[in-house]
């Protein structure tokens, strides 16, 4: 037997909480006008972008030489920043893809957010690579296409692993986080105020109705981008820590590279999180949503991955003293002790002593201080990052070639304009779109697994329950315009019983309508299992299958080279590349499955005529018997509804 949905409050308290929530998180960017201090910060924000387009302009003009980089520090606060931003970026996959697996409750507050981050961070650490080139014009040399001298990219080297790693991350990212937006533009949609609003919101919400249909495939591929994300956010940080750990440079040819470095991501990633949270929920009064209990938790989290941070701090020392080399040992004293020692020493202070405060529960749970904390890591981190890049570099095994490297003006404002890019992209997005997901918060407060105090989100007034508005009537509308009849309901359990008793009395073409995923439903309305893991699959495959095919034809076939004495078909260095594109490949194929099964975009549906529907994505619940049903009898079908206590029942047109 199905188990019956086990509420935590009353059904009446419920749609009061569902109804608050929409309006508190909703209200946000369905808000006119804009805040004076908003403006100010998002002013100072492009006085910032506006220097880094200047600085990128010349150095467009004359060429990586305006930067301090130089032999043998060819690489400098370009790839600092690079891998510095694309650490930052995994947080917002970390929260919302393997929380989300482990069913953790309290990510719902801060998934969003950390989603946008990751977004917003990746497209400043791609911007990096890009300039480093210094003929930004020429970057598709590292994509396989058919060019006119019948070269192909270098397959074995992780530099191209890398773009094609940024590339799969900031799509997969971008997916993951959109669809999860299409629920809640669809309720921005019907509260908004304004047309231009609503249409906006009804344009990038695809039609999205609440049906259980979409529900049933939706959440499928939620779950499925979640289950590839997993994997991709430990490959991709792995794959850039290769580009430093497969060189012979002293320092970065170390084992330990691949895990140090996806633990650094996920320690200053929640940095950031915990910079944008804290001053977010205090700016517009979100203190009910994102608690105390969030700062703790991302505290704890902060702090185990500190602790595996510095764990891989002391290897490192340890390895390179152990190793009896003379480069790695000499490249121990000159980090403790040489010219950029301060910065060594800065980099142990902020991301190893500070981080220890967080074993205390009270300086968790107080903002201003987890505050501080979080910024004086992210500033450690990137001193890390310094350290590896910088100090490596700078004495390398040639002594007659070893001179500092000195960061100019240009390094830094291209710098300072990716700070800039990245808090104004936050600030729009924090003006005009939820930052919360408002589903997933009703789906956890109706199982009552949600970590937010819903006394804080009831609504202010309770909506008083209807009666059945519309008398028994029929011939309302004609019967070559009937679309069928709409039944709405207080809660999910009354939906949930109507569904039952319907499908029970024979009707197969009916659709429930609700404001979150109601688990039980499909299995209601006799919808079979989703096909979309199959999908899913099928793209994986293309796209591991079209990677390794188009690797094996280019370096065996097409245009062969001797490296090293290896054999033609090296496979295992075909398998990162193989990897990424069947994230890929399954991530594209299945929200091309989503719209096929779904019928996105669709924006318009018989339905949408229903009176009240506009509350079916915030805090009511609907159940549509199609007048195509061969069961369907306009006068029969309306009594069963009525006995199933519906507040009310309309007929709905075509």
């Amino acid at each position: 037997m199905t188990a019956t949905l086990a509420p935590a409050i009353k059904a009446p308290d419920l749609r009061s909480v569902y109804t608050g929530v929409s309006e508190r998180i909703a209200g946000i960017p369905l808000q006119r006008g804009f805040h004076p201090r908003w403006l100010a910060l998002f002013g100072l924000s492009l006085s910032f972008v506006l220097l880094g387009l200047i600085s990128v302009t010349w150095l467009m003009i004359r060429g990586v030489g305006v930067w301090g980089v130089n032999v043998p520090a060819a690489w400098g606060i370009a790839i600092v920043n690079f891998v510095w931003w694309i650490g930052i970026g995994h947080a917002g996959t970390l929260i919302s893809a393997i929380l989300l697996l482990m069913r953790q409750a309290w990510r719902t507050s801060v998934n969003r957010l950390a989603e946008a981050m990751t977004l917003f961070a990746v497209a400043n650490a791609g911007l990096f690579p890009l300039l480093h080139l210094g003929r930004i014009w020429k970057f598709y040399y590292v994509l396989p296409y058919p060019d006119t001298l019948g070269l192909w990219p270098q397959w074995r080297s992780p530099l191209v692993w890398d773009v094609f790693a940024v590339l799969t991350y900031s799509l997969v990212s971008f997916l993951f986080w959109y669809l999860g937006l299409v629920p809640d533009l669809a309720t921005m949609r019907d509260r908004a105020p304004r047309r231009w609003v609503a249409r906006t919101a009804g344009f990038f919400s695809l039609g999205w109705r609440g049906s259980a249909r979409h529900w049933h495939h939706y959440q499928m591929l939620y779950l499925m981008l979640a289950g590839l994300a997993t994997p991709l956010v430990v490959s991709v940080h792995s794959i850039v820590s290769l580009d430093f750990a497969v060189s012979i440079v002293p320092g970065w040819h170390a084992t330990i590279y691949p895990p140090f470095f996806v633990a650094g991501a996920i320690y200053s990633g929640f940095a950031m999180v915990l910079m944008i949270v804290i001053p977010l929920r205090r700016a517009f009064h979100l203190e009910g949503f994102l608690t105390l209990h969030h700062l703790d938790v991302m505290g704890k989290i902060m702090l185990t991955s500190g602790l595996i941070v510095a764990y891989g701090y002391v290897m490192e020392t340890f390895t390179g003293w152990i190793s009896g080399e003379q480069v790695e040992e000499h490249l121990i004293r000159i980090r403790l002790a040489g010219t950029y020692a301060p910065l060594y020493w800065i980099m142990i202070a902020g991301n190893v002593l500070v981080a220890q405060l967080l074993w205390f529960r009270a300086v968790r749970t107080r903002p201003a201080i987890l505050f501080v904390i979080a910024v004086l890591i992210n500033a450690g981190m990137w001193m890390e990052r310094w350290v590896i890049v910088i100090v490596s570099l700078h004495q390398d095994y040639l002594p007659s070639s070893w001179g500092l490297y000195i960061p100019t003006r240009w390094d830094w404002s291209v710098f300072l304009g990716t700070i800039g890019l990245f808090s104004a992209l936050m600030l729009l997005f924090v003006r005009f779109l939820p930052v919360i997901s408002m589903f997933e918060v009703r789906e956890d407060s109706h199982r009552g697994h949600c970590d937010i105090p819903l006394s804080a989100v009831r609504a202010s007034q309770t909506e008083a329950p209807r009666v059945n508005e519309q008398p028994l009537l029929t011939g309302v509308i004609p019967e070559a315009r009937l679309h069928g009849l709409c039944a709405e309901f207080a809660s999910a359990e009354d939906l949930l019983a109507a569904v039952r008793r319907v499908a029970d009395a024979g009707y197969r073409k009916i659709d429930a309508f609700s404001p979150f995923p109601i688990r039980e439903l499909p299995q209601a309305m006799r919808l079979g299992k989703s096909v979309v893991p199959q999908i899913v699959l099928c793209g994986a495959l293309l796209g591991a299958g079209g990677a390794y095919l188009l690797q094996w034809y280019s370096t065996v076939i097409d245009y062969p080279l001797n490296i090293g004495g290896r054999p033609f078909h090296s496979w295992p260095s075909y398998i990162p590349l193989t990897f990424e594109l069947a994230v890929l490949g399954g991530s594209l194929i299945g929200v091309i499955g989503l719209f096929v099964l779904t019928g996105f975009p669709q924006p318009y549906h018989p339905v949408l005529n229903t009176p009240g529907f506009e509350n079916a994505t915030s805090a009511s619940f609907f159940l549509c018997v199609e007048a195509a049903d061969a069961r369907f009898k306009r006068k029969e079908t309306r009594e069963l509804l009525d006995d199933l206590h519906a507040l009310r029942v309309s007929e709905v047109s075509t």
